[in-house]
């Protein structure tokens, strides 16, 4: 047993000695490589070939798709970005033209100091009657009162018609149904002597032209030099809409069918397709039908009245 034993060993020692022959043989740099190496070395290679190619394909299908799915992530959040950024730039824009109507009523504030205003915002126009009335969202809690009139930060819109307790609707100026005339008056201004002479020249407001989309003011004095551009403000003859609220600018005169007075039409100043932030307009005082003159007391005083002359027939029975 034990020479059998020693014979596996020193086949076993002639094995690695001839192992560290082989592989000192083969690791120094020859010219050629031997018969045997080469014939494994192409054996190998055409076997590692035929293994390499399926596995890489299969390996660059799985990157593909590993790919493709990135791609289809990050355009999914590419495409939230966008939408996020098409949100905050409507909202941006929005608040923009926000501040700047709001920038515009404080400078109207401004000019009308004599007058108590009271803010509100459109919250309801119908498309039936988009050009009669809107929709506010004060009413008789907020003060607000029938036939106050209501303004924009260019130039009166239109009158309260009726009120709720907590909404009221406006009936515009561009109304076809509109029945109440309104009292105006056209600030001209004439070379007197060489020097400029500024006249207000009375007409009343009647009616609103659709197709030209232009107030029509008759009743206008004959003769009077009235030019294209001129101001209209109202008058405040008629005792419920104050004075001097602007109204809009005239655009071309024509003497009416009898050839006795004047018409004007006349540009609103006001842009009465973008009506969003309105004010209210509150009068010291109006003029009840028998003349009598009533001042506006805040609520929870007792009025008091003041007998005046009746209002000016050139009113024409006006606001």
């Amino acid at each position: 047993m034990s020479f059998f034993g020693n014979k596996r060993l020193i086949i076993v020692l002639v094995g690695l000695v001839l192992l560290i022959s082989v592989v000192g043989f083969t690791s120094r740099e020859r010219v050629s490589l031997t018969w045997p190496e080469m014939f494994f070395k192409d054996t190998f290679s055409v076997v590692q070939g035929f293994f390499y190619r399926p596995a890489q394909a299969v390996s660059g299908f799985f990157q593909e798709i590993e790919e493709a799915y990135g791609v289809y992530e990050e355009n999914k959040a590419l495409k939230a970005g966008l939408d996020q950024y098409a949100q905050l730039s409507a909202e941006l824009h929005t608040l923009k033209a926000e501040n700047d109507r709001l920038r515009e009523m404080l400078q109207a504030k401004d000019s009308l100091k004599s007058y108590r205003l009271r803010y509100a915002e459109v919250v309801a126009r119908n498309p039936d009657t988009w050009n009669n009335v809107i929709t506010i969202d004060k009413g008789l809690k907020h003060g607000i009162k029938k036939d106050m009139a209501v303004i924009t930060a260019k130039g009166m819109i239109g009158r309260v018609q009726s009120v709720a307790n907590f909404s009221a609707t406006v009936e515009l100026l561009t109304s076809y149904e509109r029945r109440d005339h309104i009292s105006a008056d056209i600030l001209t201004e004439q070379i007197v002597d060489g020097k400029p002479v500024y006249r207000q020249i009375s007409g009343v407001i009647e009616e609103y032209d659709p197709q030209e989309r232009l107030l029509v003011m008759r009743k206008i004095p004959w003769g009077q030099a009235i030019k294209k551009d001129q101001q209209v403000i109202s008058s405040g003859l008629g005792g419920v809409v104050p004075r001097n609220l602007p109204i809009g600018y005239i655009v071309r005169v024509e003497p009416d069918d009898y050839g006795l007075t004047q018409t004007a039409y006349i540009q609103p100043s006001a842009d009465f397709s973008q009506l969003n932030e309105v004010m209210v307009v509150e009068r010291d005082f109006t003029i009840a039908p028998n003349g009598e003159l009533i001042p506006q007391q805040p609520a929870g005083q007792k009025q008091t009245q003041t007998t005046v002359p009746p209002a000016s027939p050139a009113s024409g029975g006006g606001q």
